[in-house]
């Protein structure tokens, strides 16, 4: 707003307040007028003549101040030479009016009025605060409520316009409290309202404004930085409350486990942090890693063995250099990951052996547990047996299984097993072990004794001596023990009512054959019975075989001459003609062998003979013919010697002598 303006508005406001006192005549007329502005009419109000003015020399002495007015000897009227700054000429607060003294001097004859102006104060100066920034050092830990006290601003304007109240810029944690001095003046104090913390904000920059009271107002303002000062207010804090590490065993001395960090958003010695384990942290976990206390690297120091133990637990303490030092706590879980460094174990709860060959399939031979000391595929285990065998695993339950017959088992066959059990386990690369344990096999009388063959034929010379061994009849039983123990007998049977045991007889533990008399092929050829042999078994198992005894023929008999017939030990005399034509039959020499064929077949020949020229003798019928008629020269007495030879070995013979007598035919 121009100035003019300002003093049209004045004036209005103003209307030069003018009054009169005894001793002085008194104008008010707002500061800041324009240069030339007209205050008062002098002459009218001392009563003046206008023309006179310059006769008397009218003039205007201000005292103790420059000339702000003048009078203008024309028109009487008083008016403003320099605009008034009444801050200027009344440079103190002390009180609220600030007035120009004037004299007005006229000379002949002389005459001296007392003025008294009064600058009334225009609000034309803003607030001002001796410092544009404020600081203020408040610790955190301070109580809400507490005050401090800010630089109070300025305002040269007096009254309605001097300072009226403060205001503070938006915030959570301050307010401000306008406070009247004994003198009047305005000043705030900033009042804390919500706790600080520094680690939120650890500078609050305010805006403090100071408002005057006139019209329009006028403000000024104060930059406050408040700068919030550390209490060690907070606890060190972890990434995490709670941790779970991983590592595998037997990982080597010094491998870094993990790296705590924690933070204390204190300063200084208030955020220094050392690390160290809690009393709950047990003396093993302590012994098998380490912890730095400057920078919270845990490391391995001791060995790993996921075996022994799997789970860490520990509690690991941050605590700051406070004056009072606040803690924080961290637990950690460190998880010993298995690697395969455990051979997988094989323990036989029970074990049958021996067992019957004839034990039932499906039958419980062995219960098994096989472990791991290892996890995950690691721990992880199969249990085999040989497919060769006749059995078979059978999981029971976890980790145990059934050995069980699966084929039918024969000692006969395989007296004994070597069961071998392999566990493996699933690792990279895999490990195992095995266990052998032999499984023997009881024998059960399963099988039946059995000879070599099913028919025998046994040949027994004649003539042989009573208890003479025939043949070893000897049957063969796989069984053991008594199941093999065989006896030996023979079946009964009569023939011609006589029994087999009073012909033969047989060692009942060997099967040895004894004939108990002498055979006589002539009277007895064969015979045709059964021996059996039995085992011990219960129940007994038993066979039998088909002995057929052949009576071997020997040459035991000679031949018996019987034809021509004769009286034991005589010759036999025969006639014939002398005539008798060559060829014609003498006599047939008959003789009977009671052996077998081959040994009685006889043949015959002439042992002794007259004349060889004469007769012929038929060695397989014995006919004795003529090789000639007879001569006179030949004797009339012929003696013939004829054997009868069997064809045995060594040969048996009879003999006959044959007196032959020639005789003349008679002429009829």
């Amino acid at each position: 707003m121009g100035f003019h303006k300002r003093y049209v508005l004045l004036a209005v406001i103003f209307s030069f307040v003018r009054y009169t006192s005894a001793s002085a005549t008194h104008y008010s007329i707002p500061e800041e007028l324009k240069e030339g502005s007209v205050v008062a009419n002098l002459a009218t109000d001392l009563s003046l003549d206008v023309k006179t003015l310059n006769q008397r020399k009218m003039r205007l002495d201000i005292i103790a101040n420059k000339k702000y007015l003048d009078v203008n000897k024309e028109t009487g009227e008083l008016y403003v030479v320099e605009k008034i700054d009444r801050e200027h000429i009344c440079n103190t607060k002390s009180s609220m009016s600030c007035y120009l003294r004037l004299e007005v001097i006229l000379e002949n004859p002389v005459r001296i009025f007392n003025m008294e102006v009064e600058i009334l104060d225009m609000n034309d100066n803003a607030p001002q605060f001796r410092r544009e920034t404020i600081h203020l050092d408040i610790t955190e830990s301070t109580p809400t409520g507490e005050r401090f006290s800010l630089s109070n601003a300025v305002d040269p304007d007096v009254g309605s316009n001097s300072v009226k109240t403060y205001h503070l810029s938006e915030s959570e944690q301050f307010t401000i409290e306008v406070q009247t001095g004994r003198d009047g003046s305005k000043f705030a104090d900033l009042i804390l309202k919500q706790t600080l913390d520094r680690e939120q904000q650890a500078v609050h920059n305010l805006i403090l404004t100071a408002v005057d009271g006139g019209t329009p107002a006028r403000s000024g303002t104060a930059s406050v930085i408040v700068r919030v000062l550390d209490t060690n207010d907070n606890a060190p804090t972890f990434e995490k409350d709670n941790l779970s590490v991983k590592i595998m065993e037997n990982s080597p001395t010094g491998s870094i486990v993990v790296h705590l960090n924690a933070t204390d958003l204190d300063e200084g010695s208030n955020s220094d942090i050392t690390y160290s384990y809690s009393l709950y942290t047990s003396e093993k976990t302590q012994e098998t890693f380490n912890l730095n206390p400057a920078t919270g690297e845990i490391t391995v120091k001791g060995l790993l063995n996921y075996e022994d133990f799997r789970i860490y637990d520990m509690e690991v303490i941050a605590a700051d250099k406070g004056a009072s030092s606040l803690t924080g706590q961290c637990t950690i879980k460190i998880l010993v990951e298995d690697m395969n460094d455990n051979h997988p174990e094989i323990s036989i709860k029970s074990f049958q052996s021996p067992v019957t060959e004839n034990i039932e399939l499906d039958t419980v031979i062995a219960v098994v547990s096989v472990s791991d000391k290892d996890s995950g595929d690691n721990g992880i285990v199969d249990l085999r047996v040989p497919d060769n065998m006749p059995f078979k695993l059978r999981e029971s339950s976890d980790n145990y299984y059934e050995l069980v017959v699966s084929e039918p088992l024969d000692r006969e066959k395989v007296s004994e097993y070597d069961i071998t059990f392999t566990v493996t386990d699933r690792g990279s690369p895999p490990l195992s072990d095995n266990e052998t344990m032999t499984l023997e096999l009881l024998d059960v009388n399963d099988n039946v004794p059995q000879f070599p063959q099913s028919f025998y034929t046994i040949r027994v010379m004649e003539n042989n001596a009573p208890g003479a061994l025939l043949s070893s009849l000897t049957a063969f039983d796989p069984d053991l023990h008594e199941n093999q123990y065989l006896v030996y007998f023979i079946i009964e049977k009569e023939i011609a009512n006589t029994s087999m045991s009073m012909l033969f007889s047989i060692n009942p533990e060997n099967g040895n054959l004894y004939a108990l008399k002498t055979f006589d092929y002539e009277i007895e050829k064969e015979f045709l019975f059964h021996i059996e042999a039995r085992d011990s078994g219960s129940p007994p198992l038993s066979s039998n075989v088909t002995v057929h005894i052949i009576i071997v023929d020997q040459n035991d008999n000679a031949p018996v001459i019987v034809s021509p017939w004769r009286a034991h030990g005589s010759v036999v005399e025969e006639k014939i003609p002398r005539s008798t034509d060559k060829g014609s039959l003498v006599a047939k020499v008959i003789a009977l062998d009671n052996d077998s064929v081959h040994n009685s077949r006889i043949t015959y020949q002439f042992l002794q003979v007259t004349d060889a020229t004469l007769f012929s003798l038929d060695q397989y019928n014995g006919e004795i013919r003529t090789m000639r008629m007879f001569s006179y020269r030949d004797p009339r007495h012929q003696r013939l010697v004829v054997v009868a030879k069997d064809n045995g070995e060594p040969a048996l013979s009879a003999t006959v002598t044959i007196k032959l007598t020639t005789m003349e035919t008679a002429v009829k």
